[in-house]
């Protein structure tokens, strides 16, 4: 433990916040690659159930396509090995489900299942960092599945459909590597040099987390990003020009940055950098051994289970016959920490209500026909990953009208019950796994704050020291200072997760101060010493 004194103004119950919760952000800047991918992955098999008069087997078809939501941001090279892995996630998901449907139809079982899978699953997305949308697409399908009437015999053909859309919605996402091979790691590289650029003309200690933030993100996708290219080295060079800008802010030029920025978009070839030789620290790094990522998982997972078996429990005693609405519910809750948790409740309740006034206004023309269900499905899709980058409230405004539809493939039901149960069963799950968030307090985040001020202070002492040494191994100190920003960026994450926790344990405010106050230093001083062993002969 710390022998720092604790900041006094530490409080001991967290306010929960209501301002800015449903602020609108700035769009991605890929907003449409999600939700087009979704819509190319989705209508294929729909249309083709369509024409077969098979609209009832449309759950299991989805389960594949809606894997087309996820990884857009990874390198290709890293994003066909994740999508594989999702695709495999889903259809074991789903196997679990449909197994439990066939071999009991005790509700309280099947919930219990629903919610010990949605653990796991939570689990799994969070320790392999797979990026939105989460878990909460996979929980989803898994839940549902739970409660769609099935046999053994049955199973093993719904699971190749969703095999088969899965493999489907693997070439979609993988298919506009055909044009920009690169895109991710240039898009990356772009955010690097645009938050450096607004660094070095404001050096704020707000805009200075998201530049280091932003920088060591380009990294990691640059380092998973498989076989070295010409193309990805000058790359490379010019996040090294973003991590000099960042420790060095006075002497960096602003427009320099952000004309590099700007020259990445496209497929134009990428601007040539200075400074070849800061390359050897990657080579270093490379050759490191990654940081281990299962860490603090296990409060995260308790409330997932916890929240999700109370939530169901409690749908059933309601009388819902859907519960697995609220499990799917309280589910999508479960963030960082309870602040954020707070936040994405409201923003999950704000979202449904108004999603059901729309479901009320679109169903008279979905019931026009099969063919409008399945368009006005599709138009949800995309809208959903249109708006969610924006404030997840105004993507489920468009998540839940069409999460209604859905089960209506099967067969049209009574509007007013499905409004009814669909309320009942958002404003149950958003209030009893916002209740189990809270009793399943996470003081390992305090533990993670050790840890992590413990790896910054190592990481600093391990630069300073090859600072001191006359001729260091060339490369060793680039892959230092890389490492040391890294260490930076995982405490600031750490410390704000540690902070929203409703009832916090008190951290070393002044150690944190002052470990990255002399990290951000030394960072300043290994720049310093490249720039005077760059004018040796």
């Amino acid at each position: 433990m710390s022998s720092a004194t604790p900041h006094p103004g530490t409080p001991r119950l967290r306010r929960l916040p209501l301002a800015g919760v449903l602020r609108l952000g700035r769009p991605s800047d890929i907003w449409f690659k999600p939700a087009l991918s979704v819509v190319v992955a989705v209508a294929p098999p729909n249309l083709t159930l369509l024409a077969l008069g098979r609209l009832d087997l449309a759950m299991y078809t989805m389960a594949g396509s809606l894997c087309a939501l996820y990884a857009h941001n990874r390198p290709y090279a890293a994003r066909a090995r994740a999508l594989a892995w999702v695709v495999l996630g889903m259809v074991a998901g789903l196997g679990a489900g449909l197994v439990a449907a066939s071999l009991t139809g005790s509700a309280v079982v099947l919930v219990t299942v629903g919610a010990l899978v949605a653990a796991v699953q939570k689990t799994l997305c969070d320790a392999t960092r797979i990026g939105p949308p989460g878990h909460v697409v996979l929980t989803f399908i898994s839940s549902a599945s739970l409660f769609a009437p099935q046999t053994l015999t049955q199973v093993p053909g719904h699971l190749a459909l969703a095999l088969a859309t899965g493999a489907w919605a693997w070439l979609v996402g993988m298919a506009p590597g055909l044009f920009r091979p690169h895109g991710p790691e240039r898009r990356a590289t772009a955010r690097a040099l645009n938050a450096a650029a607004a660094y070095a003309k404001n050096p704020h200690p707000r805009s200075s987390g998201a530049a280091h933030a932003a920088v060591q993100a380009a990294w990691q996708t640059l380092l998973s990003a498989g076989t070295r290219s010409e193309t990805r080295r000058a790359l490379e060079r010019l996040v090294v020009r973003a991590e000099v800008a960042l420790a060095a802010p006075a002497d960096a030029d602003p427009d320099r940055l952000r004309t590099w920025a700007r020259a990445l978009r496209g497929t134009a070839p990428v601007p040539q950098a200075p400074d070849d030789d800061e390359l050897l620290g990657v080579e270093i790094e490379l050759a490191a051994p990654a940081h281990p990522v299962w860490r603090m998982l296990a409060p995260i997972a308790v409330r997932t289970a916890l929240g999700c078996a109370l939530a169901g429990y409690a749908s059933l005693a309601l009388g819902v016959g859907r519960p697995y609405w609220a499990l799917v519910t309280a589910a999508s809750l479960y963030q960082a920490n309870v602040t954020l948790t707070w936040s994405r409740g409201v923003q999950r309740v704000v979202g449904n209500l108004v999603g059901v006034l729309v479901f009320a206004a679109v169903v008279p023309l979905a019931h026009l026909g099969p063919a409008a269900l399945v368009l006005c499905c599709l138009a949800f899709n995309f809208g959903a990953e249109a708006l969610i980058a924006r404030n997840y409230w105004l993507g489920s405004i468009c998540v839940t009208p069409m999460a209604l539809l859905i089960t209506e493939f099967a067969g049209y039901q009574e509007p007013g019950r499905l409004i009814t149960e669909r309320v009942m069963d958002t404003l149950v799950g958003a209030l009893v796994g916002f209740v189990a968030a809270v009793a399943v307090t996470n003081r390992r985040a305090g533990d993670r704050v050790e840890q992590s001020l413990a790896a910054l202070e190592h990481a600093h002492e391990h630069t300073a020291r090859l600072l001191a040494e006359p001729h260091p191994a060339p490369g060793a100190l680039d892959a230092a200072r890389r490492a040391l920003a890294a260490a930076l960026v995982d405490l600031r994450a750490g410390v704000e997760a540690a902070s929203g926790e409703w009832w916090p344990r008190a951290l070393p405010q002044e150690r944190v101060v002052r470990a990255e106050q002399a990290g951000h230093r030394t960072l300043a001083a290994t720049t310093r010493h490249h720039r005077t062993e760059g004018v040796r002969p």
